[in-house]
């Protein structure tokens, strides 16, 4: 005669599953509180973020006889693509300040300079030389175009675009505070 296996009444296999089933709910409960309590809040975005007690930068304008070819040539020196708006401008996000180049019939060019922070010169420096833009004034006896520690210590080059916005790049953790 067979002998037949027995099976575990079914009473015995809900507990075991029952639990499971309480333990994934547990889970997926501790899972959802804990990603409530450890959420970071949004990241300010231009329009929601907050001045501060101090007035704050957050937009330069640079005019320009051409926009379409000052956004090529922008785009090619910064490394980034600009963002065309409404209005014949275009803005490129450099940090925590907006550059906004602006199409104008008679340019008036910027404050001399607008300063730039970057972590790498030598790319950036080549970039201008290929477009054209680096500065023939002399800085303190040297050519301002070229890549040169300052007298303040600040390692930098000077550029113009072509309707005459004179600009600084400067080594991070080179800029002279004051």
């Amino acid at each position: 005669m067979a002998t037949k296996k027995k099976k575990k009444p079914a009473a015995a296999k809900k507990p075991a599953a029952a639990k499971a089933k309480a333990k994934a709910k547990a889970k997926a409960r501790t899972t959802k509180a804990k990603a409530r309590t450890t959420r970071t809040a949004p990241k300010p975005t231009p329009a929601t973020r907050s001045a501060g007690p101090v007035p704050s930068l957050f937009r330069i304008n640079v005019e320009v006889g051409d926009v379409e070819r000052a956004a090529r040539d922008w785009g090619t020196l910064l490394g980034l693509p600009g963002r065309p708006q409404a209005g014949s401008r275009v803005y490129f996000t450099t940090g925590a300040v907006t550059l906004q180049v602006v199409q104008h019939d008679s340019p008036h060019p910027a404050a001399k300079a607008l300063y730039f922070l970057v972590d790498e010169l030598e790319p950036l420096h080549e970039r201008a030389k290929k477009l054209g833009w680096l500065s023939g004034e002399r800085v303190h006896g040297e050519p301002g175009g070229e890549i040169a520690v300052r007298p303040w210590g600040e390692r930098s080059f000077y550029a113009e675009d072509p309707w005459g916005n004179p600009l600084c790049f400067v080594q991070a953790g080179t800029i002279y505070p004051g």
